[in-house]
């Protein structure tokens, strides 16, 4: 029976996968977007958005907490400080992942996992856009017009 085995053991043994999730969370936070495995980027995922949750609560308990997962003082402090500020007022979901397609080594899924609020680009297209005008219905509406004056011409005559 498999009762409660739900994560991705990722091919290591518990101190190494423990290792490469605290790596690669540290990384994330200082460079707020990395390269990477679906499966990986999917713990990860897991992995670091209770301790960005945690990080909105700037205590010493949620600093020592989140110290012993990341073992990083500089990382922390930039969470704890620069991150927390933006994600302060975002209910969850504070990682986004981007599948670029397949690696051609041995053809593994890749992705980008990113911090939400730190992508600009996403952020600027999220504001409406302005409705295009085809080119055809402002034809039309133009040829009815040069019609109308037309016709008017004509009538003054």
């Amino acid at each position: 029976m498999r009762h409660n085995k739900k994560f991705n053991h990722l091919g290591r043994t518990k101190a190494h996968r423990d290792a490469l999730l605290s790596n690669m969370a540290c990384s994330l936070i200082k460079a707020k977007r990395i390269n990477t495995t679906l499966a990986k980027a999917k713990e990860l995922r897991k992995y670091v958005e209770p301790l960005l949750t945690k990080s909105k609560d700037d205590s010493t308990s949620s600093r020592r907490v989140v110290f012993s997962y990341l073992q990083d003082k500089e990382v922390v402090k930039e969470l704890f400080q620069d991150v927390a500020q933006k994600i302060a007022n975002r209910p969850g979901g504070y990682t986004r992942i981007i599948k670029t397609g397949f690696r051609l080594g041995d053809a593994a899924e890749m992705c980008f996992i990113e911090l939400v609020d730190y992508n600009e680009n996403m952020l600027k297209s999220d504001a409406p856009k302005k409705a295009t005008r085809t080119r055809r219905s402002s034809k039309k509406k133009a040829e009815a017009a040069e019609a109308e004056v037309v016709a008017e011409e004509k009538a003054a005559e």
